[in-house]
């Protein structure tokens, strides 16, 4: 339940952002908006659960801005109709996605991701119990 009230979330949040951008601004039909926002927030919703307890926010927000230009453009230049430059419509939107992406990783890190279900490469705990091998292969005479 909590993985789909912050899908949802995120949704609504991009959906907003992508309303406000293209279709305020570049005249892009709602129906396109919502395609877009459905497709941008199902991709990114997946890679913030399993990339987002491993690398901190700053590089998790760097990773949803170019996956929102770039899932933008592509999309765009399929669906989008009109008169305007597609990478300059991703690029805005790309940019204020990642703004409110700073908020939802927040979020997500607090209510909604477990740090006992991941496990985190960079923790590496040491054993005090630690002794010396001793091989026998390396004291062979040299003198026969």
């Amino acid at each position: 339940m909590r993985h789909l009230s912050s899908f949802l979330l995120k949704l609504i949040v991009t959906t907003g952002v992508l309303w406000i951008v293209l279709g305020l601004f570049y005249n892009v039909t709602l129906t396109d908006i919502l395609l877009t926002s459905f497709v941008l927030s199902a991709i990114a919703y997946i890679a913030d659960v399993f990339v987002l307890p491993n690398v901190s926010n700053f590089w998790a927000t760097i990773g949803d801005f170019g996956l929102a230009f770039v899932g933008i453009f592509l999309i765009g230049q399929v669906l989008f109709e009109g008169n305007f430059s597609i990478a300059d419509a991703s690029l805005i939107s790309a940019v204020f996605i990642a703004i409110g992406e700073i908020f939802f990783h927040r979020y997500m890190k607090s209510k909604v991701i477990d740090d006992k279900e991941y496990t985190h490469p960079n923790d590496i705990t040491i054993s005090n119990r630690m002794q010396t091998e001793f091989s026998s292969e390396l004291d062979e005479d040299v003198d026969k």
